[in-house]
């Protein structure tokens, strides 16, 4: 997300990751196009008037990577005009502010898959259904009652099917750049998942190099 109103970057940050996504924050175009060297992302949620770099130069620069991350411009300016500017620089979507939560949500999970690398829609493996859309999940037919960050954990494994995720990928993925490394999250939501997925067990763990589904 990138949003120099510090105080709607945190609520809407925090807001996001309570819906399970894994949310980085840049306060400037410099800061942006930094963590965009950096870190890959499916999504970037950009607003137009930016210090640093302005946010109609980052968006061409986003389009004009070879790892194409999608973009969501939402901005104050909300004329018909400002929003075919913003689609013709090359955004993939355009919310004026101010927006309705719920339809945010919507509308960064659709540009998730219309990703040119993202996969399928549901995602299946020794026998869990997960649709990350309808936050629906499954194993062998039996509904999954998961929490958010359970959710997202078993998510980001299914897509990794069948390579490991190291417990620091995990971190990056589900939770954001400033999780603890040290920490012992990763271990004990895993362990969560593991007893709500049941018998038999499908997460397998190899110290040193991480977790996959078997």
């Amino acid at each position: 997300m990138v949003e120099d109103a510090r105080t709607l970057a945190a609520v809407l940050a925090e807001g996001l990751s309570d819906q399970g996504m894994a949310v980085d924050v840049a306060y400037d175009g410099l800061e942006a196009a930094a963590k965009l060297d950096l870190n890959a992302y499916d999504v970037v949620v950009l607003d137009r008037d930016l210090p640093g770099i302005h946010g109609d130069t980052l968006c061409q620069m986003i389009t004009e990577r070879d790892d194409r991350v999608m973009v969501l411009m939402l901005t104050a300016a909300g004329s018909p005009g400002d929003r075919v500017t913003g689609l013709t620089l090359g955004a993939d979507d355009y919310l004026a502010k101010p927006f309705h939560f719920p339809e945010l949500v919507l509308r960064l999970r659709a540009l998730a898959r219309r990703r040119p690398s993202a996969r399928p829609r549901t995602l299946r493996a020794a026998g869990i259904e997960l649709d990350p859309l309808r936050r629906t999940a499954t194993r062998d037919g039996r509904p999954l009652e998961l929490s958010v960050k359970e959710f997202a954990l078993l998510e980001a494994l299914l897509r990794a099917t069948p390579a490991f995720l190291s417990a620091e990928d995990l971190l990056e993925q589900v939770w954001d750049e400033h999780a603890n490394p040290l920490t012992n999250t990763v271990t004990v939501t895993i362990g969560r998942l593991r007893r709500k997925l049941g018998d038999p067990p499908v997460i397998a763990t190899t110290p040193g190099v991480g977790y996959r589904i078997t």
